[in-house]
């Protein structure tokens, strides 16, 4: 018989379609048939992430890009939870704005106890630690950026008012590169390009620093008595691993993912924030306003208004405005679960009967933050910068900065342990440049015609997001004019 090469090509590729129906059907079923997205690619994987975003492959943030309109997936389907089914690669999966199904799904497994927890003296500390270090980079701010003495300062990006020194340069660099640096091969780090170049340095750098503090802690551990050492998270890590020792220990690698992991979370996640918060403050002059006159008021009498970490939770309109700011750009736009087995999840609203979805185990379920955000049943004008739904708004009576509806940073026995460290750091950065700066939009020029722009058309070419590892804001510029 004679060999067809063109005959077994076409046998291969009708085995390979026939896989992927059965592949898409299985989908189909995993998800119950529930309506959503038929697409090529699951937006979050890597052909997904890689290829431009299109009718057919809706991108990253399409919860974002498509939220208003028609486009939106949940006004299309007219269900708070719909499916994404791809046909070709990725895994079927669930997005939901419904924080129901978000607690069942997050928070399974937790145990509700009767007490709450407490403050412990040694959080105080370390949040006072937070606060002064924070009010100590900002001194150092306005000295080293020369803004002693000025009336007003333009600054082009306000994100790179924290990221000046040359680490904090490199998150900035790996934060823009990641995808690269996870898809390339490593032929490609060797391309004679400059955003190559850079990219590779930033890396060395960190790999450079991260091992020189591994080493120094290290050292300062074994030659101190006891539990005499500093109580940071990287110092907290190497002793634990220098406590367990051999096999059970981390080693120094194991050392810098984690601790990398943590310290880029923590710097994404509140430089995109406050770089939001104050690109909207900047846009409603009188929430501005009616903010530092909270400040004022909490600093009466103190020589030039001194800010001092016990003010923390007599400032909520200052972290209100934190909030707000997280609301609208989520940095983690998405929480992602998946189903270790088949189980079932309940689709009905409070009240409503049940309504119960089969989810097959390995099924993703994610809930959408951006639509979470904007959804009119949680947050009232949502596309509104309205910081005052955050203390006049709520409906329980418990600590702001512990409200689960704040779902920026998770529920449930997950939820971000870093919360009450971005606050105080947030709050504290917010309410001394609010008490010493007016801020408003640095608005552009039409060169031919010399006309500025108005603040709408500044919202509308700047507060945009960015997507990295977390998602972000453009640059966003700003000028700072000194309050009398």
């Amino acid at each position: 018989m004679d060999f067809s090469w063109t005959t077994a090509t076409a046998a291969l590729l009708a085995a390979l379609a026939v896989s992927k129906v059965l592949q898409f059907v299985s989908g189909l079923k995993a998800v119950d048939y529930l309506p959503g997205l038929r697409v090529p690619f699951q937006p979050l994987s890597l052909p997904g992430m890689l290829l431009p975003e299109m009718s057919w492959n809706p991108g990253v943030i399409f919860t974002w890009t498509w939220r208003r309109g028609t486009r939106n997936i949940y006004r299309r389907f007219g269900n708070d939870t719909v499916s994404v089914v791809p046909f070709i690669y990725g895994t079927p999966t669930l997005y939901t704005q419904s924080m129901e199904i978000t607690r069942q799904v997050v928070s399974v497994g937790e145990k509700t106890g009767v007490f709450g927890k407490a403050e412990e003296m040694s959080r105080i500390i370390r949040y006072k630690l937070v606060w002064n270090t924070t009010q100590k980079v900002y001194a150092d701010m306005i000295v080293s950026e020369g803004w002693v003495g000025n009336a007003t300062t333009d600054v082009p990006c306000v994100q790179q008012l924290i990221s000046k020194m040359p680490i904090q340069q490199c998150f900035g660099i790996i934060s823009r590169t990641t995808l690269f640096a996870t898809a390339a091969p490593k032929w490609a780090w060797k391309l004679p390009l400059p955003w190559v170049r850079r990219t590779r340095q930033a890396y060395d750098t960190m790999r450079a620093f991260m091992n020189s503090q591994v080493q120094e802690r290290r050292e300062t551990i074994n030659s101190s008595p006891g539990d005499n050492t500093a109580k940071d998270i990287f110092s907290l890590f190497v002793r634990a691993s220098e406590d367990e020792g051999g096999k059970l220990g981390f080693s120094d690698e194991e050392l810098i993912g984690n601790v990398f992991a943590l310290l880029f979370a923590g710097h994404e996640t509140t430089a995109h924030t406050l770089a939001a918060t104050l690109g909207f403050l900047s846009l409603n002059p009188s929430i501005q306003e009616e903010t530092v006159a909270q400040v004022r008021e909490v600093t009466k009498g103190r020589e030039n208004g001194e800010i001092i970490f016990e003010d923390y939770s007599r400032l909520d309109k200052v972290l209100a405005a934190f909030y707000e700011g997280v609301r609208m750009f989520p940095s983690g736009v998405y929480l992602i679960r998946e189903a270790k087995q088949d189980t079932v999840l309940n689709l009905s609203g409070a009240g409503e009967e049940p309504n119960i979805l089969p989810v097959k185990k390995g099924t993703h379920v994610i809930t959408d933050m951006i639509g979470v955000h904007y959804h009119t049943q949680y947050f009232s004008d949502p596309e509104e910068f309205k910081p005052a739904r955050w203390y006049t708004d709520r409906t329980s009576d418990g600590d702001l900065a512990d409200a689960e509806e704040h779902t920026a940073f998770s529920v449930g026995p997950r939820a971000c342990p870093g919360k009450k460290f971005a606050a105080t750091e947030a709050v504290c950065l917010l309410a001394l440049l609010l008490r010493d700066w007016k801020v408003v939009p640095l608005l552009s020029v039409n060169v031919s015609t010399g006309e500025k722009e108005t603040t709408q058309e500044w919202r509308a070419r700047v507060m945009h997001p960015v997507m990295g590892i977390t998602m972000g804001v453009r640059d966003i510029p700003l000028t700072f004019v000194r309050r009398i």
